[in-house]
């Protein structure tokens, strides 16, 4: 009888215990998740210095009552960029905005006394839905001396909240909430470093990203589900485990 009792409840406690394990990976999977749609981001991540590329900014819709219809994309003061030629969006318009450059800026069609201080694009229509992401492309001539440019930018909504994604992430420290978007320049010319413009090749990169988007939220939901399972098992266990014992 007392063998039995301790059998039951060992049996109880077992459970329990896996339902907690089960619950934290439920937990890890959500974690590890978000952040792969959640903010956002350049693409390419690299670049070769010195060259012309084409930036792409992705940026999501993480609210569940409003639409993002204004991003205001800073550009570099320390490593200025001469110009910025934006890709037509339906449904957008984009605005460039320029500064006297205090240095000449040396370009292919000579030196440039301009320089780029922002690029603003405004939605015209619904903007971006919830849930939903939209790429922002600009054609760029990039600088030859820096190792990485920094782009920090505003996300407004239709309700008029904004969120500023101008953190920077300190060397070897942990990703802040708001990083701001991060252009890592490369010594030389590779192939495929910069982002193509055909039409071909533009539709792949909006379908890519969609798909990671699409993957990040389904193992969020995984994780949930499997910690709710281990948690309802662990409680039922415990529960069943006491009352042989009483």
């Amino acid at each position: 009888m007392t063998d039995s009792s301790l059998d039951s409840s060992s049996r109880g406690e077992l459970v329990r215990r896996i339902a907690i394990v089960s619950a934290a990976a439920g937990i890890a999977f959500v974690a590890v998740a978000a952040p792969a749609w959640a903010h956002v981001e350049v693409e390419p991540a690299s670049a070769p210095k010195g060259t012309d590329a084409v930036l792409a900014f992705v940026v999501p819709n993480e609210k569940e009552d409003a639409t993002t219809n204004k991003v205001v994309v800073q550009f570099p003061t320390d490593h200025p960029i001469a110009e910025a030629a934006t890709e037509a969006i339906p449904g957008w318009t984009a605005e460039v905005s320029t500064k006297k450059a205090t240095t000449p800026i040396s370009t292919d069609e000579g030196e440039v006394d301009q320089s780029v201080t922002s690029v603003t694009w405004t939605a015209t229509g619904a903007g971006i839905p919830v849930e939903g992401f939209q790429q922002f492309r600009v054609s760029v001539g990039l600088p030859d001396d820096a190792d990485s440019l920094t782009f920090p930018t505003t996300q407004t909504y239709s309700d008029g909240e904004t969120v500023n994604w101008v953190q920077v992430t300190p060397p070897g420290g942990p990703e802040p909430d708001d990083p701001a978007p991060v252009l890592t320049l490369t010594a030389g010319e590779s192939d495929g470093a910069t982002t193509p413009t055909t039409a071909g090749n533009t539709a792949s990169t909006s379908n890519v990203k969609k798909s990671d988007v699409d993957s990040a939220k389904t193992i969020a939901i995984i994780g949930i589900v499997v910690g709710a399972l281990g948690l309802i098992a662990g409680v039922g266990g415990l529960t069943m485990g006491r009352r042989k014992s009483a």
